[in-house]
């Protein structure tokens, strides 16, 4: 019989390579048919880990079935996928276990023709395991294979990050891509504190520590907090330490009057409100009406009052007048600096993604700069690692808008800045890099409108 974790992973595995669903969204859709915690948690490390290594798995697949992955069912190579990861990444799993789990699946997949093949490929990795035919790391090997194939990264990618970064620090960057993102949480600071935060959840046997940058960040390193009483009751919130790192670039004082441009789900803009006291002005849009219901949960669980969601689409143009504060633009982005936590992006998207994107985020930006009252700020944030969206979208913008030039943040002495100095770059702009900081690659740039 083959395991429910195995069939449920399967699944999902065919929506995100289909391209019917995100991982995100494919792992939420299969849950629900897993009635056992220790399933769900199998079937996420399979998919997620299957996804991770997904370059390097096709290399061996394609090497031991002596033939190219095109040629083979689109299902077969999901199954050979799945069978390859436990055999070579996951300890837990017997080895006999995965390949006959495979053959069963493959069969229950009616490409019984194939269920030899399967067997036979994964018998073959398994017996292989200790010499498997990957590229070796410099000095031995060619630099780009070994990033590419042995790393699992898409080349293209590879590439930037070699051409911009060295070797080390490349082959660093995929490493960190390649290990388990830890769940990180943030302290809700208008409904507790860290110390009854943490208190509370050692009560339901989950254990945190402070995060190393985010100043009202926990890490967990034990237990599930979302499993506990404790979710959904707005004391803390699910959130990435470089996100909360990218939120304090806004810290408005009380009173002000700020503007949260694509604030779903709502990390940055509780945030924020939370930074106040709840004591300034903060107006949240977002475009679709699915994400604008996102958004208004995560503000009602905060506990703040003075958030006003609004629909408004930031490409198209705005309804305000210059009259805020604070204006804040995390753009939707490719997605490149997240891929620890969502490895299916490094093969969704290709390289000239960057463009398109590029073009949308210039655009939002400049909408969004009419909002901005003489001496007021302007965010920009983008969960990207790659300079297209990041500081070539702020330098196009700054030279068709004399209007707005950039703070060097280095130079700013306000207190709410101190928690930042630590991932500023030269320029005075947040740059949190993987193998610098241990953090995603977030980027953000802070620009004052003159007077």
């Amino acid at each position: 019989m083959i395991g429910a974790a195995r069939t449920a992973a399967f699944r999902a595995l065919c929506d995100v390579n289909t391209g019917r669903l995100d991982l995100p969204a494919a792992l939420a859709h299969v849950r629900p048919t897993l009635q056992d915690e220790r399933d769900r948690s199998l079937a996420t490390d399979l998919v997620t880990g299957t996804l991770r290594w997904q370059r390097q798995l096709d290399h061996l697949i394609e090497h031991f079935a002596k033939r190219p992955i095109a040629r083979l069912d689109f299902e077969v190579l999901q199954i050979l996928r799945l069978g390859a990861y436990q055999l070579l990444h996951l300890d837990r799993v017997p080895a006999a276990a995965a390949v006959n789990d495979a053959v069963a699946m493959t069969r229950r997949a009616r490409k019984t023709s194939a269920a030899g093949l399967v067997n036979a490929v994964l018998r073959a990795i398994s017996r292989d395991s200790h010499r498997l035919p990957l590229p070796a790391r410099p000095p031995e090997g060619d630099v780009l294979p070994y990033l590419e194939v042995a790393l699992s990264h898409p080349a293209w990618l590879a590439k930037r990050w070699l051409d911009r970064y060295g070797f080390e620090r490349a082959e660093s960057w995929e490493q960190f891509n390649n290990g388990a993102a830890p769940l990180t949480l943030r302290v809700n600071r208008l409904k507790t504190d860290d110390a009854a935060l943490a208190t509370s959840l050692a009560r339901h046997g989950v254990a945190v520590q402070p995060a190393r940058f985010a100043p009202d960040g926990f890490i967990v390193t034990s237990g599930n907090p979302l499993r506990t009483p404790l979710a959904g009751t707005g004391l803390f919130v699910l959130q990435d330490e470089a996100s909360q790192l990218v939120a304090l670039l806004g810290a408005p004082e009380p009173g002000m009057r700020v503007l949260d441009t694509c604030a779903s789900p709502g990390g940055k803009t509780t945030a924020m409100a939370s930074m106040s006291g709840d004591r300034a002005e903060i107006v949240a849009t977002d475009v679709r009406s699915a994400r604008l219901e996102l958004l208004r949960e995560t503000v009602a669980a905060s506990g703040a009052s003075n958030i006003r969601v609004q629909q408004a689409d930031l490409e198209a143009g705005l309804p305000f007048a210059p009259e805020f504060d604070i204006v804040f633009v995390d753009a939707p982005c490719s997605g490149l600096g997240t891929v620890r936590r969502d490895p299916d992006i490094r093969w969704r998207r290709r390289e000239s993604d960057l463009v398109s994107f590029a073009k949308a985020q210039l655009t939002m930006i400049r909408n969004a700069a009419e909002a901005v009252r003489p001496g007021g700020r302007l965010i920009y944030s983008t969960c990207s690692s790659e300079p297209d969206e990041n500081d070539a979208v702020i330098g196009a913008f700054l030279q068709s808008d004399v209007r707005f030039s950039l703070i060097d943040l280095n130079a700013e002495r306000p207190a709410q800045f101190d928690a930042l100095r630590r991932v500023l770059d030269q320029s005075g702009v947040l740059r949190t890099l993987p193998d610098v900081h241990g953090l995603e690659a977030f980027y953000g740039a802070v620009l004052r409108r003159v007077k």
